[in-house]
């Protein structure tokens, strides 16, 4: 039986939550959740936000039911996953990883006693999960990273990160959007925007898609950006 619970946040958020771990088949039921409920189109609902395992939904409490939501959550957290039929391709991501552009690569690689080249290859070689959006705009939060690699961020973290960096933080990777401040291990960089308002779609990834990196020499990454 399916393990959640429903919890206020406050007279106009609800929240339901899974069980508290990073894992695909929780986050699977997570997404299909929020888009249930995305879809049963409620009067008062505001928004939908589906993280890692829970569904945050904001409402109007004057035009909001609260029962008619709450049975709508009830129901939609124990309803059965449906099979899926078709994989979705896997958004694949160019990096250029080590030297200026990962400069946190040499400290993974002592972390996980391995060249960095090898640090590069297993961090290419998994397909990732897009478990959830956030911090930014069109920031996702990948999983799930090898253990060998899985190096914790920083205590302190830098107060400017580069666009494009890619980054690792635990079993967590992620490519940052904007010039932000943040603490991830950052080992490498695209040129590919992740969000891009001038876009028809300005968002690369989706909660639920998957994601390959693959390896680019610096020339290529040079040449992509003065091309973008």
């Amino acid at each position: 039986m399916t393990s959640f619970r429903i919890v206020a946040a406050g007279d106009s958020a609800i929240v339901v939550e899974f069980e508290e771990t990073i894992a695909p088949d929780v986050n699977a039921r997570t997404i299909a959740c929020a888009e249930a409920i995305q879809a049963a189109r409620l009067d008062g609902v505001r928004d939908v936000v589906p993280t890692y395992r829970s569904v945050a939904v904001y409402f109007d409490p004057l035009r909001t039911d609260h029962d008619v939501l709450t049975r709508c959550l009830e129901r939609e957290a124990v309803r059965p996953l449906t099979p899926i039929t078709a994989a979705r391709t896997p958004v694949r991501i160019p990096v250029c990883y080590g030297g200026d552009l990962g400069p946190d690569l040499p400290g993974v690689a002592a972390f996980a006693g391995l060249p960095e080249a090898d640090v590069a290859r297993v961090h290419a070689a998994a397909t990732y999960r897009v478990f959830m959006l956030g911090f930014v705009p069109g920031f996702a939060y990948l999983g799930i990273v090898d253990a060998a690699i899985a190096m914790p961020r920083h205590a302190t973290p830098r107060v400017r990160v580069p666009a494009g960096s890619v980054g690792i933080a635990g079993v967590q990777t992620g490519v940052y959007t904007g010039g932000t401040p943040g603490g991830w291990q950052v080992i490498g960089r695209t040129p590919v925007k992740p969000f891009d308002p001038t876009r028809a779609d300005p968002f690369l990834m989706k909660a639920g898609d998957a994601v390959q990196f693959y390896a680019i020499e610096r020339s290529e990454y040079d040449r992509a950006r003065s091309e973008s």
